[in-house]
Order: structure tokens, then sequence, then C-alpha cells
């Protein structure tokens, strides 16, 4: 057998299977029903919660430092000292100096009385009585101003013992010892940094106000705080607060988060990825980010039909975050859409469907 006889025969013996047109692969899925959060988003810089430059107080050199660098101190803990000598010779000698006055005030109250007691019988005029009634009020406003020396002179003192005063983490040594340091130094000896907790400021467009400021009077608004690419989430949080005005260079408004770090992933001058949750879509139904196309009618997705054939579908999407789509229009729960393979469709395509992610 020969020819065409022999091709005839041979198309008519493959199986039925091998000679019907195999349909275009694709993965598809099934849109489903969820509750879905509704997430604003955008970059933000990690803020210590406070920051403080420790700086000295009073002129002199510095004698101590009582830290180590990245060391947790609290409130009140010794940070340094200055030489404190000057600084106590001044307060002995502002001491010194009332005790010289009260012992004026005290000869100058005893002439009084008895410049009152000899007026009574003219034996001293009432000039005298004057005048030494004014020498002691004299003594009194200068041992007044004894008293302000002594308490200058104590601070000054105290300034020489420099405590931290907050709780948080130091950072690099600005200054060693030895060094003649001065009040009006602008450097200082230490930056502490408070971190936990931390703060994220992070800035969204001003029409998005609205729906944070709903958020906030339904409760906290919880906020999620990742890494640039999204991979890595840093911290858990809650928005604090919103600035108080709107940056009109930008059209943005400045929001805070605090987060409680517990495990310091995140650090000041960090910039990380702030996703503020602001509301809950319930039931809704969603696809794949991965399904919806852009056509020049807007957005549209391919749905699997029962003879395995696709239908172009158009829709209107209420949210979008890259994962995960809204469907507001257009598609229901449970069809079939394709989500990888569209290259090749177009309405009407036959399919070979695979399920997503097999």
């Amino acid at each position: 057998m020969t020819g065409p006889t022999f091709a005839l025969s041979l198309l008519l013996a493959l199986p039925a299977a091998a000679q019907a047109p195999s349909g275009v692969p694709v993965e598809a899925t099934a849109a489903k029903r969820q509750d879905v959060p509704v997430v604003l988003s955008n970059i933000g810089a990690v803020q210590a919660y406070y920051s403080v430059l420790v700086r000295a107080r009073v002129d002199g050199t510095l004698d101590r430092v009582f830290f180590t660098e990245g060391q947790e101190v609290k409130s009140g803990d010794p940070i340094a000292e200055i030489d404190p000598r000057p600084y106590a010779a001044a307060l002995a000698a502002a001491q010194a100096k009332k005790a010289a006055d009260q012992a004026l005030l005290a000869n100058a109250r005893a002439d009084l009385v008895r410049y009152s007691n000899l007026a009574r019988t003219d034996f001293a005029s009432r000039q005298q009585v004057d005048t030494q009634t004014a020498l002691v009020a004299q003594y009194q406003a200068t041992i007044s101003g004894d008293d302000a020396a002594i308490e200058t002179a104590r601070l000054n003192l105290e300034f020489c013992h420099i405590t931290s005063p907050i709780d948080g983490r130091t950072g690099l040594r600005l200054v060693d010892p030895g060094n003649l340091i001065h009040a009006t130094d602008a450097q200082g000896i230490v930056i502490i940094t408070q971190l936990h907790p931390i703060a994220v400021v992070f800035t969204l467009p001003q029409d998005d106000l609205p729906q944070v400021q709903a958020a906030i009077r339904r409760g906290a608004a919880p906020v999620i705080a990742s890494s640039p690419d999204d991979r890595t989430e840093l911290g858990r949080g809650r928005l604090m607060t919103i600035d108080n005005q709107i940056d009109q260079g930008t059209g943005t408004i400045k929001l805070k988060a605090e987060f409680a770090n517990p495990d310091d992933r995140l650090w000041p001058g960090q910039f990380v990825n702030a996703h503020i949750q602001v509301d809950t879509l319930r039931d809704a139904v969603t696809v794949p980010s991965t399904a919806l196309q852009r056509g020049p009618a807007g957005l549209y997705v391919y749905v699997v039909k029962p003879d395995s054939t696709v239908a172009m579908v158009s829709v209107e999407v209420r949210q979008d975050d890259g994962h995960l789509a809204v469907i507001a229009k257009g598609v229901d729960a449970g069809a079939e859409v394709v989500v990888n393979g569209q290259l090749r469709l177009q309405d009407g395509s036959r399919v070979a469907v695979a399920k997503a992610g097999s």
C-alpha cells in the first residue's frame, strides 16, 4: 500500500485525541469572595522616639566618661564628669560671703535696736534710726543675693556630673576625656536615641487624608513597616498622629506611627515602606493581580467558559496592591480567570487549563 491510500489509512489509525486541535496552555484560578484590608502605602523613614544631644552645661576639662559606645542607659545614669574642683571652690566662696554678710546683718540689727531705744529718750536722732533701718534692709538684700549665688554655684557643681536625660542607646563618643569643653560647644559629648518605642514618619497624598481620619475615628489604625522591597516585615505598630498641615509644594501630608520595636529591626535613619490599614472591604470579589490585562477600553480579564474557550470581560477594579485585585464590577465569585498565558489569547480562543501553581 503506497501513496495517498497509505497516508489516509495512517491518519484514520491515529487516536482521536491526537487529531483534535490542542488549546493554548494557560493557568487559571477561581475568583473568590473574602475580606480585604484597604491599605495605603508609601516610603517612610525611621526616627528615634526621642533623640538627645548630650552637651556640657558648664566649661571645664572632661575628666571621665562612664558609658561605652552603643550602651543601653536609663534616665539618670551617669554619662560623664567635668572637673568639679573649680565649681566646688566657687560654692565654698559663695557660702563664705554669705556668712560674712550674715555677721554684718546681725551687727546692723543690734545697732538698730540701740538707736531705737536712744531715740525714745532723744539721745539719738530719728535720722540715725532711719539710716540704720535702711542699712539692715541692705544687708538682708545682700544675703538674698548670696543665696542666689550659692544656688548658682551649687547648680554649676551639679552640672559637672552629666547624666542621661532619657532611656535609650548611646551612639559614638564625640569627645574624649582630657579635652577642654564649653557650654557653647555645638558638638556635644554623645547622642542618645530612644529605640523602644520607635517612630516611622511617612507621607500620603492629600486625597487620602479623609480615609485616614475616618480610620482614626474608628479606633487605632494599624501600620506595618517593611523593607524597601516589601519582602521582609520589620514591625507592626499604630498610627500616632497626622501633621497639622499639608505640604503645599508636594500636596502630601505627614503621618507618624509608633512601633514597639522589641527586636531592634527598626533603626533611626532607615528607609522603610509604611502600610497603613484604613478600612476593610467585606466579602469582596478578588482575583490575582496577574489576571488583569489592560486594553484600549480599560482593564479586562479572560474568563474560562465551560466549553474550554475564553471570553474577554471588562472589569472595574476597586483596589489592586500588586498581589490581589478587588473587582467592583464584571466578574463574580467562582468564575475561572486566566492568570498566566494571556499573550496568546484572544476572545474565543480555546485553552488547555491548568490550575494556577500546578
